[in-house]
């Protein structure tokens, strides 16, 4: 199957409520079609941001009157500081002072992208209740809006939209028509959220809900009682991986809970396990969970509760990759050919000279799930063994080798090549994978984040107190911020451009 996308973004009405002089100097660009945000803070030059650079519209700063003009032009703002202008996608966020007057606005381009769930189209309409997770801006909201046109106009059925900050449908009373024949109810705030989920399934009898953002226990348990009612419900939730969600005790009720059982001794010799294991409380809300690793790639784990129960025995899931190649094609690989990746050598993986068709590799003080996840997202042949004689190679960190074990000791004796990590992370690990393979197509996007993981980890740990990293351009640093602050430290941009920075810190 070809995909095939259009993309409808209604940029003039976001241009119209500019003021005259910043809207002049937007115009003026060339890649307007790429726009992400505008940016206005009193005191500073208005900021254009597209995706790989940022650009100041004007040489003088932003006055009081300037952001007044704006408001003046768009709705009113919620109690999440969100505000839209009518029938469009577009969303205009506010920054506050301490005595609630508005010093900032963020004014955020909206686009319907019509054919971006071509990808996992045949999974939607089996009418099975789907749960997407993914980092902010891979299009998780873009993709609830699709499913519900195609939903409500294609296959007819009735679709509610539950929209607490008009995210899916835009501002206004009349939801855009990006929605097809979905209809939406709106959240008056975002704690209520939960009541309007029930409230759509108790008033108006629909076939499909479609939640933005699952976040608190009580929107997890509304998942939950839709899900027993029988309605098919399709949602995102706080979180990148499956992993993620399983240990997050807020939302582990949407993967069925997580307990911990006591084994008799008998079953606990038969599974060869300890005697307290994690067992899973119930069944999921939902039948599926696709991860969206990028805008053209997604990991679909079917029958979740099976995978959960899995994953809780430590058995890393294998979900099923699907990928938009360069041509427009669906690509699909099967767990079995992820773990077969000697018959067909993946898009990112490339058989070159010197590099293993399949290796075999012993982890010493690395997490599995990590290194599985690793393997799965760079999908490269790698067979992972539970005894050192087997493998061909050896990883372990730094601070594993400095403990001299003795396991380590025997490798060296035997000669088997060691890989040393600098700390236990899915990024170190990978960046591992990546050298092992020759794999140089790394983003700057992906490095940027990979760094960011690391100095999360060495700060939440203690290691240091604070972090730079390297220069980065607004967009980057944007999503830098947005990781840093999922794992609830600070983060700050210093220095001037071509040098400015994120630096990352706990919370003095």
């Amino acid at each position: 199957m070809q995909t095939k996308k259009e993309v409808t973004d209604n940029l003039d009405q976001l241009l119209q409520v500019l003021p005259p002089s910043i809207r002049k100097n937007l115009e003026a660009q060339r890649n307007l079609s790429d726009l992400i945000e505008v940016v206005l803070d009193l005191g500073r030059e208005p900021e254009a941001r597209f995706p790989d650079k940022f650009v100041y519209l004007e040489n003088k700063y932003v006055f009081e009157s300037d952001l007044e003009y704006v408001t003046a032009r768009v709705s009113d703002f919620g109690k999440d500081n969100r505000a839209g202008i009518e029938r469009t996608l577009h969303r205009i966020s506010a920054v506050r002072n301490r005595q609630g007057k508005i010093i900032g606005l963020t004014c955020r381009v909206g686009r319907a992208i019509y054919g971006t769930i071509d990808i996992i189209r045949d999974i939607v309409e089996q009418g099975k209740s789907i749960l997407l997770l993914g980092r902010p801006g891979v299009g998780k909201t873009t993709k609830l809006r699709e499913v519900a046109r195609v939903l409500s106009d294609e296959l007819l059925q009735r679709v509610i939209i539950v929209d607490t900050s008009n995210e899916i449908a835009g501002d206004g009373d009349v939801p855009h028509p990006a929605i097809g024949h979905a209809r939406r109810m709106q959240v008056a705030s975002p704690e209520l959220q939960h009541d309007v989920m029930i409230e759509a399934v108790e008033n108006h009898m629909p076939q499909v809900v479609i939640v933005d953002e699952i976040g608190t226990a009580l929107e997890a348990f509304a998942a939950r009682t839709i899900a027993e009612r029988g309605v098919q419900l399709i949602a995102t939730a706080h979180g990148n991986t499956l992993d993620n969600l399983i240990v997050n005790p807020t939302l582990s009720d949407l993967v069925g809970g997580i307990q911990t059982v006591t084994l008799s001794d008998e079953e606990a010799k038969r599974r060869g396990s300890q005697k307290s294991v994690l067992e899973r409380k119930g069944p999921p809300a939902f039948d599926l969970l696709i991860e969206i690793m990028d805008k053209n790639k997604m990991a679909v784990h079917h029958d979740l509760a099976h995978v959960v129960d899995q994953f809780l025995r430590g058995v890393l899931p294998r979900p099923e990759i699907r990928v938009i190649t360069s041509d427009g094609l669906v690509e699909k690989i099967r767990p079995t050919e992820l773990e077969n990746a000697l018959t067909r050598q993946p898009e990112r993986y490339e058989a070159r000279e010197n590099v293993p068709a399949l290796l075999r590799l012993f982890p010493y003080g690395i997490s599995r799930n990590r290194l599985e996840r690793a393997i799965r997202e760079l999908r490269v042949p790698v067979q992972i063994t539970k005894f050192m004689d087997d493998a061909d190679m050896i990883i372990t960190t730094k601070a594993q080798q400095r403990r001299e074990p003795r396991v380590l000791h025997q490798a060296e004796e035997t000669g088997k090549p060691l890989h040393i990590l600098k700390s236990n992370t899915v990024s170190q690990i990978a960046s591992c994978l990546r050298e092992i393979f020759k794999i140089t197509d790394t983003s700057e996007e992906e490095e940027a984040l990979s760094e960011t993981e690391e100095a999360i980890e060495e700060v939440v740990s203690g290691q240091v107190e604070t972090l730079e990293l390297r220069p980065r351009n607004a967009y980057i640093r944007r999503l830098q911020h947005q990781l840093i602050e999922e794992h609830g430290i600070q983060s700050e941009s210093i220095g001037r451009d071509p040098y400015r920075r994120v630096r990352v810190y706990k919370e003095w």
